[in-house]
């Protein structure tokens, strides 16, 4: 279990820097976006991500 995690890890690290290595300035623009985001937006936004992630794996696995 620990070794998937830490795949799953490292593979996180792998997908989130593509797109500041291929476009960096895209990357800073969307942070400059992210920065005007309320706290609300924000959490709605993770929240989203989470179920998303977890319906994904439950439908691989």
């Amino acid at each position: 279990m620990l070794h998937e995690l830490g795949v799953a890890f490292c593979l996180m690290l792998v997908i989130e820097g593509i797109i500041p290595f291929l476009a960096p300035g895209r990357w800073r623009r969307m942070l400059e976006a992210a920065e005007q985001l309320d706290g609300n937006t924000i959490r709605l936004i993770g929240l989203a991500s989470m179920l998303a992630g977890t319906a994904l794996l439950y439908l691989i696995n």
